[in-house]
This record gives C-alpha cells, sequence and structure tokens, in this order.
C-alpha cells in the first residue's frame, strides 16, 4: 500500500485551505496522483494531487460567465489539479482514466465526500473500449515523443524512424509511412531522452491496454490494479511472458532507487508500445456509466459540502 508522511498530508491541507479560500470553492475529495498513487515514487518524486471541488456559491453555474471547471495550482514539490464536480462526472462518463484513477488512488488526502460506492459503480459500469483507447494513446504519444528516433523537417514536423536503410529512412506519417532520402536536407536526425520514467510510463499504458483487451477477449474484461507492482505479480503473469514482467520490474525499481532520470535507449520497444489500434467492439464496447446515476452522484457530493 502506497504511504506518505504524516507531513505531507499537513503540508496538503493547508495548500488545499489556501485553494478554497483563493477560487471560493470547498473541496469534497482529494488524492494523491502520479508515481505516489500507482506504487512508483522516488525518495524525490514530487508530489501530484488531483481533487473534486464545488463552488461555495452553487448559483455561479448560473452565471454567463460560469465558474472555473478546472484548477491548477503548483506550491514547490506539490502540484494540484482539481476538476469541479460537473466536469468530473462528465470525465467518468467518458471512462477517463484520470477521472478514473483519481477515485481508486490509496492515498486521500480528503474525503468530506466518501468516493468508495462512486469508485464501486464506476468500476463495473466503464466502457473498456474508451479505456482501452487511453491506454493506448498514452503509450504510443509517449513512445513517439520520448522514445524514437526522429527526423526533424525544417519546419519543425517530426517523423519518428521506422527503419534506417542504408539511402534512405522509412518514416512513421498520420497516414502511414514514407521514404524520405537521407541526403534531403529538409530532414534532420535527432533522437529524443530515452530514460527509465519515460520507458516506464509507456510499459505501463501498454501493458493496461493489452491486459484489458485480452482478458476482455478471454470473457471478463478484468481491470489492471493501479498499484503496479501488485498488478505484475498478481494479474500480468496471465497475459504476459516472464521476459515482459522482468522488464518491467526493473524499470519499477530503479524508477523507486531514484534512476527516474537515467538514459536507458528503448526497453519497452517499439512493436509492445503499440498495441492494435483495431478492437472488437462487439467485445469490448459498453454503454458506459448511466448519467441519470451519475447525476445522483453528483447531488451526494454537493450534500456531503453543504
Amino acid at each position: 500500500m502506497s504511504t506518505v508522511p504524516q507531513h505531507v498530508h499537513e503540508t496538503v491541507a493547508e495548500h488545499l485551505d489556501a485553494i478554497e479560500v483563493r477560487h471560493d470553492v470547498i473541496v469534497a475529495l482529494a488524492a494523491a496522483r502520479g508515481s505516489h498513487a500507482w506504487g512508483g515514487a522516488a525518495p524525490d518524486s514530487d508530489h501530484d494531487v488531483g481533487f473534486v471541488f464545488v463552488p461555495t456559491d452553487l448559483r455561479v453555474y448560473a452565471h454567463l460567465d460560469g465558474p472555473d471547471a478546472v484548477i491548477t495550482a503548483e506550491r514547490g514539490e506539490f502540484e494540484y489539479q482539481g476538476w469541479d464536480v460537473r466536469k468530473t462526472m462528465s470525465l467518468l462518463a467518458a471512462s477517463n482514466d484520470g477521472a478514473f484513477d483519481l477515485l481508486r488512488s490509496p492515498i486521500r488526502y480528503r474525503t468530506a465526500y466518501d468516493p468508495g460506492e462512486l469508485r464501486a459503480y464506476v468500476e463495473r459500469t466503464y466502457d473498456p473500449m474508451d479505456l482501452y483507447h487511453a491506454w493506448r494513446g498514452i503509450a504510443t504519444s509517449n513512445y513517439r515523443k520520448y522514445l524514437s528516433e526522429h527526423l526533424v523537417r525544417t519546419d519543425d514536423a517530426t517523423f519518428p524512424i521506422v527503419e534506417a536503410r542504408g539511402d534512405a529512412y522509412v518514416v512513421e506519417t498520420d497516414d502511414g509511412t514514407t521514404t524520405v532520402d537521407r541526403d534531403d536536407e529538409r530532414y534532420a536526425e535527432t533522437q529524443t531522452r530515452p530514460t527509465v520514467k519515460r520507458n516506464l510510463t509507456i510499459c505501463r499504458a501498454a501493458m493496461s491496454a493489452r491486459y484489458l483487451r485480452a482478458t476482455g477477449e478471454r470473457g471478463d474484461h478484468d481491470l489492471p490494479a493501479l498499484d503496479f507492482e501488485r498488478f505484475l505479480t498478481e494479474q500480468a503473469p496471465a497475459v504476459f511472458d516472464e521476459d515482459r514482467i522482468d522488464r518491467a520490474r526493473t524499470l519499477l525499481e530503479r524508477k523507486r532507487r531514484g534512476e527516474g532520470a537515467a538514459t536507458i535507449g528503448d526497453v519497452v520497444g517499439r512493436e509492445f508500445a503499440h498495441p492494435p489500434i483495431e478492437i472488437d467492439p462487439a467485445i469490448h464496447a459498453r454503454d458506459g456509466p448511466d448519467p441519470d446515476r451519475l447525476n445522483e452522484f453528483v447531488d451526494e457530493i454537493l450534500a456531503a459540502v453543504r
């Protein structure tokens, strides 16, 4: 179980109090996000905090300019992102991974509203297809940005290199692939910094997507545990081979030791980082959480903070 020292709880409480005063809101729920939530924090990791808030005066929802739907703040090593209750429920209705993980976080800093029943509901009703594509998007976009070798065109457009030949590159485009001659002066070769942290981010997302898809095809979409070590120990062996699990565990251990910034190359592999884009809706699509039921949860949150 992930934990943080008591002084972190106290600091977060002070920061949330200040956010409430500055933005004239009430925080209904606040929890750890990022590496502290999924068990990958190093001793020097920043603290990411997500929260759900309600305007102190609900009449602002009827005002022409409306209230802020998102609040962000930075306080040194503490970073905050809050969603108002309406945005939170809209994200849950869309089976958004970030909103989903906020409910699942084991480290809670404020619980004016206890999310246990809401969490249980969305865990039963989420749309596996939406969640699959969310995780797939995290894996592919981070691989493209942080691990792929690229060609950079003079207009700053980037093209991941799929294959380097003697006289040309095969590069990825939005429509597939194309070939660029090595002597084409519009392009220059570069490579981003493929660190332990970036490899681990891609690995977690790709494994989550592939696990959800595989278990769905076996008849039951088994939701990957948020705690990554628990996932690797208890769930991953049903889908992945020992080598893949060992590579993931090594990344996790190095991240925890404070080696997240170490450059290690591409440990995940291009193919694994790109789960199939095609996924059978007949197997994986569900309606998702019912809006009427989510509205009932909105009422419960409002009642909890009034």
